[in-house]
């Protein structure tokens, strides 16, 4: 029995480490560059549907403007699956955002406890989408800025369909108050 519980405490415990997005100590632009866009702005919800039970759970995605460049952003809802990764300060997480272009599309520089995360942002028809890209959307090891820009740029170029992390993607979200 004892051995049943590890195997499933254990094969839990991989499936949360496997479906991580991307994250790195490099940014895709050295410094903010791209000015705040007024119209992403405000508090953005979705549902989400959980890895395990398949229940779908509201997220609430909050963007405020830090400096002309530079977003704060706190996600809060459902997040209990990352209570073990310490990322959630009471009941959301807390970081900075700021916008870079790669190829045409644009992506948030997020950055949560000493991690940055790379997401594509996707607005239309009033319409917010946040992509993160899956940690194996590249096999080279990123060990400049310019690395992970260029890296970027081929994995759009060369995918039909790039490799987002699914289980944290927050898709058409609609702005609420």
């Amino acid at each position: 029995m004892k051995f049943f519980i590890r195997f499933i405490s254990a094969a839990s415990a991989c499936m949360l480490l496997y479906a991580c997005p991307y994250s790195s100590t490099h940014v895709l632009d050295e410094t903010p560059g791209i000015y705040v866009e007024d119209d992403l702005l405000g508090n953005w919800a979705t549902f989400v549907k959980k890895p395990v039970s398949g229940k779908q759970e509201p997220v609430k995605v909050i963007l405020s403007k830090k400096n002309d460049t530079e977003y704060n952003i706190s996600f809060t809802g459902s997040l209990s699956e990352l209570k073990p990764f310490r990322v959630i300060d009471k009941d959301s997480i807390n970081g900075t955002a700021f916008m870079s272009t790669v190829g045409g599309k644009q992506f948030f520089n997020i950055t949560i406890k000493d991690n940055i995360y790379i997401a594509e942002i996707i607005f239309k028809k009033g319409l917010l989408s946040l992509m993160p890209l899956s940690e194996h959307f590249t096999a080279k090891m990123i060990m400049t800025n310019a690395d992970l820009r260029n890296s970027i740029e081929v994995h759009y170029k060369t995918r039909v369909i790039p490799l987002y992390d699914d289980d944290f993607c927050l898709k058409e979200m609609v702005k609420v108050n």
